[in-house]
């Protein structure tokens, strides 16, 4: 894989060309197959990110090309040995040229998207500036999912009050399969990337909870992953990351969606939250999957029956009418043990599947302390901290739940 970035008025430009032994098909870490449509994509970065440290985009370059590329991966500018030798250990790809300096930052920045665990994050550091990257039509590709509202999303954000940076992008459309997406999730951070020199980053924090970190439902929910390859700080991506002097850093890695809906909810941003990506200004669509799937959470935090016209017959609804695993189920067990009449909502035969109980999903209350451990400095004890004051930790007994969990 070959990789070049031009910069025009305020716009980078990232081609990538493959070698002989690369393919257009390919698997992002969490195993979704994804398969190229073209070769280039634009991050519009404006007056900010103008001369980025060679690392920083590099890495902003391999969240694209990673799916694609198999032995080496060439860059126009030198990187630095750590970053090369992170790429080695992490995906077995020689990169090169070597012969940059590493750098590193002070600061910290929201990957903010407005989804509750996004703005959990926002909640705990009332100080960082907020990146959020948003997704704009690409020159050569058809849009075919002019549904997602993504400039909602982009208004929302600027009502924040926070330092905020928009980095619009048309990556998303380098994949013709599944649908428009991030080839790699780490995607979401190329914008950070490209300002962190700018604003000093020395590390980029996401919304991730405890499902996505420890119980491997990027994918599907299945078993305890301490080891999570794209969420680990010991794992590839947070090595490559840490190399690059912007360590990877998840706040509510050790927390649930429950408790992160909570936090969200109590912040003084709660009029802002947005989970959903089709509704208009006026709210959510409460139409889509997405949405049922929130609206179970919610309810089960307010404590109140669920609030949806949708019915088992639904198309959102079907995935509930199967027996499990299924994706997030924890948090499914969560909200079927405590919505009142369950059984009478499009998560009734879930429900009767999974037999949970409030005192079976107990544990989902509480901060499991390992993810606290694994926060990179300086951030650690802030987090723990803030766990430890508001949410409460996990007894010993309620860790080994999580590390015994199983959806099959």
């Amino acid at each position: 894989m070959r990789v070049t970035w031009t910069r025009d008025e305020g716009v980078w430009r990232l081609v990538f060309l493959l070698d002989p032994e690369d393919g257009t098909t390919g698997a992002c870490t969490d195993g979704t197959p994804v398969e190229l449509r073209t070769n280039s994509c634009h991050v519009h970065t404006g007056a900010g990110g103008g001369s980025p440290h060679p690392d920083l985009l590099a890495l902003s370059a391999w969240t694209v090309v990673a799916p694609w590329t198999r032995r080496r991966v060439t860059f126009d500018r030198p990187i630095s040995p750590g970053l090369a030798e992170a790429l080695r250990t992490g995906w077995g790809v020689d990169a090169g040229p070597v012969g940059e300096d590493a750098r590193s930052g002070a600061r910290l920045a929201v990957s903010y998207s407005g989804g509750a665990d996004s703005m959990a994050v926002a909640a705990m550091f009332p100080d960082a500036p907020f990146v959020h990257f948003q997704r704009v039509s690409h020159p050569r590709v058809p849009n075919r999912w002019t549904h997602y509202r993504a400039e909602v999303l982009a208004d929302l954000a600027r009502r924040s009050g926070r330092e905020l940076h928009i980095v619009p992008s048309d990556l998303e459309f380098l994949l013709s399969r599944p649908r428009p997406g991030y080839p790699e999730h780490h995607a979401v951070t190329v914008g950070a990337l490209l300002l962190a020199d700018d604003l000093d980053l020395g590390g980029v924090a996401l919304g991730y909870e405890m499902g996505s970190r420890w119980l491997d439902n990027g994918r599907q929910a299945d078993r305890f992953a301490s080891d999570n390859p794209m969420w680990a700080t010991h794992g590839p991506w947070g090595r490559l990351y840490a190399a690059a002097g912007v360590p990877l850093v998840l706040p509510v890695g050790g927390v649930s969606e429950p408790v992160t809906m909570r936090m969200a909810l109590g912040s003084d941003l709660a009029h802002l939250v947005r989970w959903c990506l089709r509704g208009d200004m006026s709210g959510p669509c409460q139409k889509c999957g997405k949405c049922l799937r929130k609206e179970l959470i919610l309810a089960a935090v307010e404590g109140r029956p669920l609030k949806t016209t949708l019915t088992a017959a639904s198309v959102p609804a079907r995935v509930w009418q199967q027996p499990p695993p299924y994706p997030g189920q924890e948090t499914i067990e969560y909200g079927c043990a405590r919505v009142p009449g369950i059984e009478t909502t499009p998560f009734a035969r879930a429900a009767e599947h999974l037999r949970a109980t409030v005192e079976s999903t107990r544990w989902m209350d509480r901060c499991y302390p390992p993810a606290i451990d694994e926060t990179p400095e300086p951030w650690r004890g802030e987090v723990g901290a803030y766990m430890r004051e508001h949410i409460g930790l996990m007894t010993a007994d309620e860790q080994r739940q999580v590390e015994a969990w199983t959806a099959v």
